[in-house]
């Protein structure tokens, strides 16, 4: 896909990859609709922030009636990037932490795929990315519950690219290792470091994955980093 003045939609947009993202693809020339209950410093002509809470279908259905609005009914990307995550013993989690992690990481991702769906599968054309964790992909002790946020993610993303590939909308799941963001705000035992991935590195193959050709489809891409303790840590 060119992107050049292509609509893109991305939740989490105040900071990490969101963040990352919105700034690359208005680099290369996509309109930019940031959702997210804070915004960032971001100040582009083509950047347009709308508070919105994807926990809540009201905010992403307001969301998106603007978005169509304004974008004359075309949304051509959809990055379903906002999520948390919480660290613990099952028994010892709060049931609120598991409601938050399922209504944003979950519900949130379904909420905008609702909604932009119907425009993408009438224009013929569209790609979906989907951030879910290398905690898709195998259980962890003591993050059960974001496992299982993003183990739906997964299941979610692997249905929704069959239902909708004949109406040429794409849909990625990406699985992103440790990032240095601020997602480790809630664990006490780790700290976002060097050694990790940089959002700004995942945001560049989000891009490329977008500027693929139009009969190339990336279904699923799992990116970790080489060396996530360091060099001299076992």
């Amino acid at each position: 896909m060119n992107i050049q003045n292509k609509i893109a939609v991305i939740t989490g947009v105040s900071k990490g990859i969101g963040y990352a993202t919105a700034k690359i693809l208005l680099e290369n020339g996509a309109v930019v609709f940031g959702l997210g209950r804070n915004n960032n410093d971001i100040e582009h002509s083509n950047y347009h922030f709308i508070n919105c809470d994807v926990r809540k279908f009201e905010d992403v259905e307001n969301a998106f009636n603007i978005i169509s609005q304004k974008s004359n009914h075309q949304i051509d990307i959809l990055l379903n990037n906002a999520g948390l995550g919480y660290f613990g013993l099952t028994e010892d989690m709060p049931i609120e932490q598991w409601h938050e992690m399922f209504d944003t990481n979950v519900n949130g991702m379904f909420y905008c795929c609702k909604m932009a769906l119907p425009i993408m599968k009438k224009n013929l054309s569209g790609q979906i990315i989907n951030i879910a964790s290398t905690a898709a992909l195998e259980g962890m002790p003591q993050v059960a519950g974001y496992c299982a946020s993003k183990w739906a993610v997964k299941g979610f993303s692997e249905s929704l690219f069959r239902e909708v590939r004949d109406y040429k909308v794409k849909v990625t799941c990406v699985y992103p290792g440790s990032t240095k963001t601020d997602f480790f705000r809630n664990s006490p035992n780790i700290k976002p470091h060097d050694y990790m991935l940089m959002p700004e590195d995942i945001a560049a193959n989000i891009l490329h994955i977008i500027q693929s050709p139009d009969n190339f489809h990336v279904v699923n891409l799992e990116i970790r980093p080489l060396q996530p303790k360091g060099p001299d840590k076992k």
